[in-house]
């Protein structure tokens, strides 16, 4: 099923974490191509991004942080954040994807948690940081017997373009992403 972006947030935990773990090099290089992709989201879609936890002041472009709203609550809970819940419900957002650092901690629990609130929650996985990388595989099939998809922000991007069926917007994101 296609997400439709008017439904649709992304929500960043503590993705200041995946910056400062070991082995991040690589990590770093897809979260900051990913990360880039946030002001399209939000200027060409509509798709509000939200971070909560560790802030990253000077770990991405002043324009990607530009697109980013944060909200000073405990990544370890982000459904008891009355703002948060009361921004979903306002905006009718029924789909969150999720990404930061670490996926087998924070990332795991709040999807978890969303999908029991009868949330549609996708896991960002260029996104998404394991602090052991061991674990990630855990992790995503764990998510997936939950009902919990994993995809890109690419894919998302491209979803959300076709879940609007504008054809002319499919090739205008399509253009953005070669």
């Amino acid at each position: 099923m296609l997400a439709d972006p008017r439904q649709s947030r992304v929500v960043l935990l503590n993705l200041a974490r995946g910056s400062v773990a070991g082995g991040a090099g690589a990590f770093a290089a897809q979260r900051d191509e990913g990360l880039a992709l946030l002001p399209i989201c939000r200027d060409i879609l509509g798709v509000r991004s939200i971070a909560f936890g560790a802030h990253w002041p000077g770990l991405c472009a002043a324009e990607v942080a530009a697109a980013i709203e944060s909200f000073e609550s405990d990544a370890l809970s982000p459904w008891h954040d009355p703002a948060f819940s009361a921004q979903l419900a306002e905006a009718d957002a029924g789909i969150v994807f999720f990404g930061g650092g670490y996926l087998e901690e924070e990332v795991l629990v709040a999807a978890l948690e969303g999908a029991r609130r009868g949330y549609e929650v996708r896991l960002l996985a260029d996104l998404a940081f394991a602090r052991r990388e061991a674990d990630r595989q855990l992790v995503v099939n764990r998510l997936a017997h939950h009902g919990i998809v994993t995809t890109t922000i690419r894919q998302a991007l491209f979803e959300w373009a076709a879940a609007l069926d504008d054809r002319e917007l499919m090739l205008r994101i399509q253009r953005l992403l070669s």
